[in-house]
């Protein structure tokens, strides 16, 4: 059960760190672009399906998209439940 509760915390740490990295403008040759792919790849396989269910919010010319927010409070009630 440990081993599931740390799992899921470091994959909250890893959205977190997805939305940090996105709004990050860095080249496709900068070394952070490895990173900013990795991220990717850890957290599309979840959030893809969220962003078909939920589209983005238009906020006048720009669109906010609400699926990570969604899947860290999935996350987090999930480790509540299954962590106490």
């Amino acid at each position: 059960m440990n081993l599931l509760c740390a799992a899921l915390q470091l994959y909250w740490i890893v959205v977190i760190a997805r939305i940090v990295m996105e709004w990050i403008p860095v080249s496709y040759d900068h070394p952070l672009a490895r990173v900013r792919s990795a991220l990717r790849s850890a957290t599309e396989p979840v959030l893809g399906p969220l962003r078909s269910i939920l589209p983005p919010v238009r906020l006048g010319g720009v669109a906010l998209d609400l699926s990570p927010i969604i899947l860290l409070v999935g996350l987090s009630l999930l480790t509540g439940v299954i962590c106490n």
